[in-house]
């Protein structure tokens, strides 16, 4: 399929060109096409494995090119709906001759179809209304054979185009079968949607739907259907009684709940997922990519806002590194040189005329040139950004979403300095030194041991032999004028007090020698201690 869309020479350079039947060399309109037009296109006719590739890559600019994102951007689930008899085979497979008892009726049509599942609309035995969300039966087989196939070329690119290892396809790869496991399991889903209930119980305006945990599986969801309008409908704020601008305004409170108190946000969160309730009440569905954001992390979020607000560039790059892992390759003035030329053309726009999270996925493009990794969260919660923006803008379109979230981003600031938090830190600071003073002699007597041990070696890694070689040369020499002084001092000493035939100023002749011998090699050693290199 690659090489059909003119990646032939790719094939050939990681040893598969053998493999190659059809090229087409004289393709006139693939030849047309640039580079990250054709892998796209290659992408979309690959199936469904591959188009989610490439909508995991399109969020990442830290590790592909942005000409590459671009294209990626592009790339949509374009699937035939299964027939309802095959989403019935499969209901019947997970709950047997019991599949009427439990369900009343399922709608034939589908309200949704995508490459992993499709959704129908049902009605329990009991009465309530639901979605069913059933799994595409072999899909589980489709992907794993898609990832071996995924995982071969990343492992020949990294060995036979040593061009594409800074990208780390085989780390990409990794993630994403992260990512997929995750999503194709449903009852993953069922307890992401559980915690969210939790996190909103006390909000009304929220609505989080209910999951039957007693009628979920691995490949079957049953969840409450939402009586709203998915936010990607042309009538969803028509409705009676909603007023646009304060359905943005709650929607954006609950996000940023989410991410500063929570530490769990919807990792997917875009018009078709966030339906318009009556009363402005907000439903939102669909939690199989959620994110994960520790303390740290959510701090680094606040301090990024803010250091943007007032165009703080040193500062923002240096949550960069201290989110990432450690390097010393990292020039942080440049970094923060490079974060200026890309933002501050932008500074003072509103969401009209910018989009704040594609400035920040381009910020961790840039970080990745600066030899830092970007958490995974971290990205997701920048993609998340655009998808929030991608609403608003469809609410209200000079909505300023970085003036809105500082009132969020100050508050987690000062509660940080806060009693409570305070006290929080000190707990943690004493529960982490108990465990430190509880296992010191015990890590003690390991490293005593090991360095016991007849097979034990200290092993050195040598940046520089020739400096390494001259500082050892240096330190014998003074070594030896420090042993030649300490022995002219301690016999000129003892003559000093037992000679007593001839002297010169009160010494006799030849302490006063050894005095002055062991002065001018003194002077020598210091004058080769302070000598510069």
């Amino acid at each position: 399929m690659f090489a059909k869309h003119g990646f032939h020479q790719v094939a050939e350079k990681v040893k598969l060109g053998k493999f190659i039947i059809e090229r087409l060399n004289t393709a006139s309109d693939i030849e047309r096409l640039s580079m990250p037009e054709r892998l796209r296109i290659s992408f979309e006719e690959l199936g469904p494995t591959f188009v989610k590739l490439g909508q995991l890559l399109a969020s990442r600019p830290d590790l592909v090119p942005d000409e590459y994102v671009a294209e990626f951007e592009k790339l949509h689930d374009r699937v035939q709906p299964l027939s309802f008899e095959v989403v019935e085979s499969v209901l019947r497979e997970e709950f047997g001759n019991s599949l009427y008892q439990k369900f009343e009726s399922i709608d034939p049509a589908p309200l949704g179809s995508a490459s992993i599942a499709q959704v129908h609309k049902a009605r329990l035995a009991t009465g309530e209304d639901v979605v069913v969300k059933v799994q595409r039966p072999g899909i589980i087989q489709t992907i794993n054979d898609d990832l071996n196939v995924l995982y071969l070329l990343a492992d020949l690119l990294v060995t036979y185009v040593p061009e594409s290892r800074p990208y780390n396809p085989t780390g990409i790869v990794d993630e994403y079968f992260r990512t997929l496991e995750l999503e194709t399991n449903f009852v993953v889903e069922a307890n992401n949607i559980r915690r969210f209930q939790e996190n909103f119980a006390a909000d009304e305006h929220i609505k989080i739907p209910k999951v039957y945990f007693d009628l979920t599986t691995e490949r079957v969801l049953v969840m409450e259907l939402l009586p709203g309008i998915p936010l990607s409908q042309e009538g969803s704020l028509r409705q009676e009684n909603i007023d646009p601008s304060e359905v943005i305004r709650r929607s954006l409170r609950a996000y940023l709940k989410m991410v500063f108190e929570d530490g769990l946000f919807h990792g997917d969160l875009h018009a078709g997922n966030f339906f318009v309730l009556p009363q402005n009440q907000i439903g939102l569905i669909d939690f199989g990519v959620v994110g994960r954001l520790n303390v740290r992390t959510q701090s680094a979020i606040a301090n990024m806002l803010l250091a943007l607000s007032k165009e703080d560039y040193e500062r923002l790059a240096y949550e960069y590194v201290d989110l990432a892992p450690f390097t010393d390759r990292v020039n942080v003035d440049l970094f923060a040189k490079d974060l200026r030329e890309l933002i501050a053309p932008y500074f003072g726009l509103t969401l009209k005329n910018v989009n704040l999270g594609k400035i920040l996925m381009k910020s961790s493009g840039i970080a990745a040139r600066h030899h830092l990794h970007v958490p995974t969260d971290l990205m997701l919660f920048f993609k998340s950004i655009v998808s929030i923006e991608g609403m608003g803008r469809k609410i209200q379109k000079d909505f300023d979403f970085l003036q809105y979230s500082l009132e969020f981003a100050g508050d987690l600031a000062k509660t940080q300095y806060g009693p409570q938090r305070v006290m929080n830190d000190m707990t943690q600071m004493a529960r982490e030194s108990k465990a430190f003073l509880n296992s010191l002699p015990r890590q003690l007597n390991f490293f005593l041991r090991k360095v016991n041990s007849p097979d034990h070696a200290f092993r050195l890694k040598v940046g520089e032999i020739k400096e390494l070689k001259r500082s050892v040369e240096s330190s014998s020499n003074l070594l030896f004028l420090g042993v030649i002084i300490a022995a002219l001092i301690l016999s000129s000493s003892y003559i000093f007090v037992h000679d007593t035939v001839s002297h010169i100023a009160g010494v006799p002749t030849i302490s006063f020698i050894g005095y002055a011998l062991a002065i001018i090699l003194g002077m020598i050693a210091f004058l080769n201690y302070i000598r510069k290199p």
